[in-house]
């Protein structure tokens, strides 16, 4: 039996979308502008991430929802639903997001690829877990495109001075965007071709073949669940480092819903660490 108390929900933010772009083919960053945003300014990490909440448009919600409330009112299909994302840059008043589209398939992709100036996205305040260790000798990042805005983010919070490798998965060249890293940090693109997110092996090939650097290092490591199974052999058995050196977790699961990830989280499958 599990005695301790529920989590509180992280309170709630109400954005309104002031732009968005089109980074890649599979790529779109949507610029939201909020009332308070200290929250997001203050957070110490680069991987800060928020729950999007998705209400139907018919139902005439209005935010912030009380999720508790409306489970006792509405019909399970009616509920307000949530997705994860990383915050990837906040300035002033305005955060950007970016969401990876792959047509109509999902939820919160098709959102973002429809999204208009005035609409409202809700955001919970962030969370989050990793930010560059400034005294680390080296630095490794390896993720897909679930995990391009943390990455990204974590790039350009390092020193002058930082040295690694970024690998980043992706399906081609056109979906590769402009990073902004130190000149000591490598970034190789790796490109899946036609295999779907998930079943390549492209990633986890290139890091076993990474000649790791001497010193006390750093790791960043998110993605596919999978391939972060196979990344954590890698690390604390082939690499032997010690779990304080290395971020680790899988954004997503290859043949899995987002709700149907999230559940298996509490399952033997879905852990990581």
């Amino acid at each position: 039996m599990n005695d301790r108390p529920a989590r509180p929900p992280r309170p709630q933010h109400v954005l309104e979308v002031v732009s968005t772009e089109r980074l890649t083919p599979h790529l779109v960053r949507v610029h939201a502008r909020g009332a308070d945003l200290t929250a997001f300014r203050e957070s110490p990490h680069t991987d800060r991430y928020v729950k999007i909440t998705f209400a139907k448009p018919e139902l005439g919600l209005e935010p912030p929802y009380d999720l508790a409330a409306l489970r006792e009112t509405l019909a399970p299909g009616d509920l307000p639903v949530t997705r994860t994302y990383t915050v990837r840059r906040v300035a002033g008043d305005e955060l950007a997001i970016d969401f990876v589209v792959h047509g109509d398939e999902g939820l919160a992709g098709p959102w973002a690829a429809r999204a208009q100036p005035g609409d409202r996205l809700v955001v919970s305040s962030p969370g989050g877990g990793y930010a560059p260790d400034p005294a680390a000798s080296w630095h490794l990042f390896a993720g897909d495109e679930s995990a391009l805005p943390a990455i990204a983010a974590s790039l350009e919070a390092l020193g002058a001075d930082a040295r690694g490798t970024a690998f980043l998965e992706v399906a081609g060249v056109a979906d590769e965007v402009s990073l902004a890293a130190p000149a000591g940090v490598e970034i190789v693109w790796l490109h899946r071709g036609d295999a779907a997110a998930g079943t390549s092996r492209v990633l986890v090939e290139a890091v076993a073949a990474w000649p790791v650097p001497e010193g006390r290092g750093q790791v960043f490591a998110h993605g596919e669940r999978e391939a972060m199974k196979a990344l954590r052999e890698l690390f604390f058995i082939d690499w032997s480092l010690d779990r304080s050196q290395v971020s680790l977790s899988g954004y997503w699961a290859y043949g899995r819903t987002e709700d149907r990830f999230q559940a298996e989280k509490r399952e033997p499958i879905g852990k990581i660490l």
